[in-house]
């Protein structure tokens, strides 16, 4: 009962403040972007595009002085920012108690499970007040002296945004290859820095993914570049340091548009592999890691519908793969003199029921990373035959995953588990004598966190087709499920992307509050398997929506909420989730939030100059072809808005983002702004120094989330005021 008062006070007060706001709401107006068409033409169809204008090159935002579109459409941006922060100013002593109650259960002098790796102990940790990681490392023993790698508190100063990673500690454990972003467009600087003298070399390499691969020589980095204007990972050089880096060598060009590529080294250490990779197909070729300047040879040619990717263990390649319409893949070993396709041979067969997801070699174990039914599930298997078990798991609904085991040598493993009630735990577990030893549980700070509180379930919707599609539930024990209750109801669905069941310090906000937070596992991802993900891919895609749009008339029927009370959220992919279900069936949520949401998919998907296009095209399907543009455009967001009511909207974006570029949904909401019928809130939030993933640090990306519940719980509790929004 004290618990409900205390959230009672905070309502109250929230409630108070919009009452009390002197502003005369019937005055603001919503901004209204000009018109000015663009004709836009493809298989004889027309589409006429009013907000193409607000489309700029790099180029052009990156200009020191701006041309007169470039300030057009900043301007535009910011009065939508500005639209925001005066319609919710009521609001925002409460956004930001809201802020700092997330951050006071966010263990500030915080610390990861120190890992070995070639001898030293790694490990990560935040200082009270500060916004990024330190990264360490003690020598042999976790006794022995710190060495601070990097202080990215150090590095960041000056930047709006700062994003360092692509950590990668040389052989001889000499020296460090990192990468840094201050834009937030994923094109990082590579540099290296010598961990005795703390000096960092002169080398830079610009406009790569981050990553970098050592030979054996500890002089030799294998990395890879992106095409400049789609960043495509497209090129793989050598570079050794001291050298110039224009005399680096381009070892390998990956000329198909439809194609990535990567480099990276066995665990083994003995070769560097050179991936490509495009939705259906892949291709790998070897290197001997002690002999840089030698010549790549390739594992097994490309083939369509063809997928594997390599681990090395003694005399074998050891392959998870597709081959022989092994579906939910399967794991396969060839010899090293002779990989190709016709010498690979089952290690663990192919199974109907269950997805083989993932694989780590050790000296004396396999370790396997399977999902059942929808559930993580983590095998061990010892090479001699004389064992194979699976962990125990307990609970209804759960993730877990292997963490991080650099070793080869080593009869224990680390693995993380966590659930919608469980913080995160990291645990080491000896695969020998099957105990194991919880290193450290996710703190929740603030004294106000009891399990026992909260409840998790797991229920099965049926879709329209007859599916059944698994919901995984959580809400505090004291919320009385009914038709009053408000219910978030969240999905991804693209890519065969599985969305886990784990803990959430921030979700509490809302879960204190009275909500509860359902996860739809549609199809799309691979929740229930390989076949869950291509039934929600292409031509298939509009599963994806009505399997949301059947969850939300299930949890409605089920009286877990009402349509008054259902908001539904998503992001980039989910963002085109949450355009479809919008233009689909707006009158079953009281608000949505679409974070940087791919809307005007049509469009994109017919401009390979722009990055993630052309490697999509087995996503989405190619609407060069007639077929598949008119079946884009029948989901299209941005194509199907229409003359009718929406719910209540937030949609919020970056400006730099690379992934989903800012025009798709500045555009998609001055089109819904054109055409709605109702008097319902529409916002646009823009990030003008941050991209796809949002703000860099730890605590900004708390304040973002903050709007996100501020928006919520005001519709909620009926503070955004009906008739006030309308142009």
């Amino acid at each position: 009962m004290q618990k409900r008062i205390i959230f009672g006070v905070i309502i109250c007060t929230f409630a108070t403040a919009c009452k009390n706001h002197p502003m005369d709401h019937n005055r603001i107006k919503a901004p209204v972007a000009k018109k000015q068409p663009t004709k836009l033409e493809k298989h004889g169809d027309v589409r006429i595009d009013y907000y193409h204008w607000m489309r700029l090159s790099d180029d052009q935002k990156n200009a020191p002085v701006k041309d007169q579109q470039t300030q057009e459409v900043i301007a535009h941006l910011e009065a939508e920012n500005n639209y925001y922060d005066t319609i919710m100013s009521y609001a925002k002593d409460f956004q930001e108690q809201l802020f700092l109650e997330m951050k006071g259960r966010i263990k500030e002098d915080d610390s990861s499970v120190p890992y070995k790796d070639n001898g030293y102990y790694y490990s990560t940790r935040f200082e009270t007040g500060k916004q990024y990681p330190i990264y360490t490392r003690k020598k042999g023993t976790l006794d022995a002296k710190e060495e601070v790698i990097f202080d990215v508190n150090k590095e960041a100063k000056g930047f709006e945004y700062f994003q360092l990673g692509g950590l990668n500690v040389s052989p001889n454990n000499r020296y460090v290859v990192f990468a840094t972003d201050t834009v937030s467009r994923r094109q990082y600087f590579l540099r290296i820095k010598d961990l005795q003298t703390g000096e960092i070399l002169e080398d830079i390499i610009e406009n790569t993914t981050g990553g970098s691969v050592w030979a054996n020589d500890n002089k030799t980095i294998f990395y890879t570049k992106k095409n400049p204007t789609t960043l495509r990972s497209e090129k793989i050089y050598r570079h050794v340091l001291g050298t110039p880096v224009s005399q680096d060598v381009e070892v390998f060009h990956e000329k198909d548009d439809t194609f990535g590529t990567y480099v990276t080294k066995s665990k083994s250490k003995k070769y560097i592999i050179i991936g490509s990779y495009s939705t259906v197909s892949t291709e790998a070729q070897f290197l001997d890691a002690d002999t840089p300047t030698g010549s790549f040879k390739v594992i097994q040619p490309r083939e369509r519908d063809l997928e594997y990717s390599v681990s090395h263990y003694g005399d074998h390649f050891y392959m998870l793969t597709n081959k022989d319409k092994a579906i939910n893949f399967k794991l396969m070993k060839a010899p090293v003199t002779n990989p190709s396709k016709e010498n690979w041979v089952d290690v663990i067969p192919h199974r109907d029921d269950t997805l083989l997801e993932s694989f780590s070699i050790f000296k004396d174990f396999l370790v396997l990373e399977e999902r059942n039914n929808g559930l993580d599930k983590v095998r061990f298997k010892k090479w001699d035959g004389s064992a194979d078990y699976y962990l125990p798991f307990e609970e209804e609904t759960y993730s877990v995953g292997v963490y991080a085991n650099p070793e080869f040598d080593t009869d224990v493993i680390r693995y993380s588990y966590t659930s919608f009630t469980t913080p995160n735990s990291i645990i080491d577990f000896n695969m020998n004598t099957q105990d194991k030893t919880v290193q450290k549980e996710q703190e929740v700070m603030g004294g106000k966190f009891v399990k026992s509180n909260y409840k998790s379930e797991r229920v099965w919707a049926t879709a329209r087709d007859g599916k059944k599609v698994a919901i995984s539930l959580v809400y505090h024990k004291d919320t009385q499920l009914g038709k009053d209750t408000p219910l978030l109801q969240y999905a991804y669905g693209s890519y065969g992307a599985t969305i886990g069941d784990r803990f959430s310090t921030t979700r509490l906000s809302l879960l204190d509050r009275g909500f509860v937070y359902a996860l739809a596992h549609i199809r799309g991802g691979q929740y229930l398997g390989r076949e869950w993900y291509e039934d929600g891919k292409m031509l298939h895609k509009k599963n994806t929506f009505t399997d949301f749009i059947d969850c939300s008339k299930f949890l409605i029927e089920n009286n877990y909420t009402s349509s008054d009370h259902l908001y539904a959220m998503g992001g980039s992919a989910g963002g085109l989730l949450m355009g479809a279900i919008l233009n689909m069936n707006p009158e079953l949520y009281n608000g949505v939030i679409a974070a940087v949401p791919f809307v005007d998919v049509v469009s994109t998907m017919l401009d390979d100059s722009i990055p993630l296009t052309t490697g999509e095209y087995d996503e989405w399907g190619n609407p060069n072809n007639k077929e598949y543009y008119e079946y884009i455009k029948s989901y299209s967001p941005y194509d199907q808005v229409s003359s009718q009511d929406y719910p209540n909207i937030l949609v919020t974006t970056g400006f730099h983002d690379s992934q989903v570029q800012y025009w798709e949904p500045a555009k998609w909401v001055a089109k819904l702004r054109e055409l709605k019928t109702d008097n319902n809130a529409l916002f646009l939030k823009t990030n003008m120094e941050a991209g796809h993933g949002g703000a860099s640090g730890r605590f900004d990306a708390l304040k973002e989330t903050a709007v996100d519940y501020t928006f919520l719980l005001a519709l909620e509790n009926k503070l955004v005021q009906p008739g006030v929004l309308k142009p």
